[in-house]
C-alpha cells in the first residue's frame, strides 16, 4: 500500500506538472496572438496579415516536407517543428508595434497624417480664380477703351491648370514607374507661385516635390527605412525572450522573411545557405500574402495568375528559394490558400 501510495503521489505530481506546462503554453500562444492582433488592428489596411502568414507558411513547409526533389527529400517536419514554425509566423512582424501608422498606411505619395492632395487642389483653385479675375479686369479695361477681349486666353490657362492637376492626381497614386520626363514636369509645375493672404508662395514645397517624384510606390527613402526598421525591432524584441530549448529557432524563422537568396535582402543580407528551409518558406509566404492581399492602401490585390507570374520572376532573379517555390507550385499551395482567403474574382487559374 505504501508503495502504491508513493506511485500515486508521483503520478499526481507529473499530471500537475503537465497541466501547468499546458497552461503556460496556452498563455504563451494567447500572448503572441494578442501581439499579432494588436498589429493588425493598428492598421485597417493590414488587418489579416499576421493571421494569414502563419497559415500560409505552414502550407508551404508541408509542401516542402512532401517534396521528392533531390534538394528537399531529406527535409522532414516533426510536430515540434510545426509548432515552432507556427509560433514564428505569429511573431514575424511583432516589430511593427513601433512603426508609425502614417508610414504603414501611406496610400498615396502626398499622404502624411492627412492627404495633402486636397491642399494642392486648393492652390489650383486659387490659380484658376486668379486667372479668371485677371481676365475680367482686362475685359473691363478693354470695354472702357471701347474694345473687346476674346475669352480664348483665359480658357487656355484654365485648361492648362486642369491638365496639370489631373497629372498630379495620377502621379500621386504611385501605381506605376515614374519616368524622368514626368518627374521634370512636376518640377516645372512647382515653379509656379500662388498668393495667400497677399503673400506670394511657392506652388509646391520641397517635401511635396520629393514625394510626388517618388519613382516607385508611395514611400520616400527615409519612410522605406522606417518600414524596414520593423525587422530590426523584431530581432531586438525576440532577443529579449528566453525561449526554451524546443523554441530556440524562433528568432531565425521569424526574422528572415525579407532576406533574399542572393544576399540582397535585409536586415542581415543573408544568402540561401545561411537560412533554414522554414525561414525561406516564410519569406515566400510573406511575399505571396502581400501580392494577393485585398487590404493594402497603396495597391490593388493581384489575381492568382499575376501573383504567380511575379513569384516566378522572383525565383528566376534569385530572390526566393527555387526548390521551395517548385514545391509550392507542384502541391498547388496557392490554390489551397486562395480557396480560403481570396475573393472568387482573384482565382483565375486552378
Amino acid at each position: 500500500m505504501r508503495f502504491t501510495e508513493a506511485l500515486a503521489s508521483q503520478a499526481a505530481m507529473v499530471l500537475t506538472k503537465q497541466r501547468l506546462i499546458s497552461e503556460l503554453e496556452k498563455m504563451f500562444e494567447s500572448l503572441i496572438q494578442l501581439i499579432a492582433t494588436a498589429i493588425d488592428d493598428k492598421s485597417p489596411y493590414t488587418g489579416g496579415h499576421c493571421r494569414r502568414v502563419p497559415e500560409l507558411t505552414s502550407l508551404i513547409a508541408e509542401a516542402a516536407h512532401n517534396s521528392q526533389s533531390d534538394y528537399l527529400k531529406n527535409f522532414q517536419l516533426s510536430n515540434a517543428d510545426r509548432y515552432q514554425l507556427n509560433v514564428a509566423g505569429w511573431l514575424h512582424d511583432c516589430g511593427k508595434l513601433t512603426t508609425p501608422e502614417y508610414v504603414v498606411d501611406k496610400a498615396t505619395k502626398l499622404e502624411t497624417i492627412y492627404d495633402r492632395l486636397e491642399t494642392v487642389e486648393t492652390r489650383f483653385e486659387a490659380l484658376k480664380r486668379d486667372a479668371e479675375i485677371k481676365h475680367l479686369k482686362d475685359q473691363i479695361n478693354a470695354l472702357q477703351q471701347g474694345k473687346t477681349i476674346e475669352p480664348q486666353n483665359c480658357n487656355q490657362a484654365q485648361e492648362k491648370l486642369i491638365d496639370d492637376l489631373n497629372f498630379i492626381k495620377k502621379s500621386n497614386t504611385g501605381s506605376e514607374f515614374m519616368r524622368p520626363e514626368a518627374q521634370e514636369r512636376i518640377k516645372e509645375i512647382a515653379q509656379r507661385t500662388w498668393v495667400k493672404s497677399g503673400k506670394e508662395l511657392p506652388f509646391l514645397s520641397a517635401d511635396e516635390i520629393l514625394n510626388l517624384n517618388i519613382s516607385r510606390g508611395t514611400l520616400t527613402n527615409p519612410e522605406r527605412d522606417i518600414i524596414q526598421q520593423h525587422i530590426s525591432t523584431t530581432i531586438s524584441m525576440l532577443d529579449k525572450i528566453n525561449f526554451p530549448k524546443h523554441l530556440q529557432n524562433e528568432p531565425e524563422y521569424a526574422c528572415a522573411h525579407h532576406e533574399r537568396m542572393n544576399g540582397k535582402g535585409y536586415p542581415n543580407h543573408l544568402t540561401r545557405e545561411q537560412m533554414s528551409i522554414p525561414a525561406r518558406a516564410m519569406a515566400i509566404a510573406d511575399i505571396f500574402e502581400a501580392l494577393t492581399a485585398a487590404d493594402r492602401p497603396y495597391k490593388e490585390s493581384k489575381k492568382l495568375s499575376e501573383a504567380l507570374f511575379i513569384l516566378k520572376k522572383m525565383k528566376e532573379d534569385n530572390h526566393i528559394d527555387p526548390d521551395i517555390y517548385d514545391a509550392f507550385i507542384q502541391e498547388k499551395v496557392y490554390l489551397k490558400y486562395a480557396q480560403k482567403f481570396l475573393e472568387d474574382s482573384q482565382i483565375d487559374i486552378t
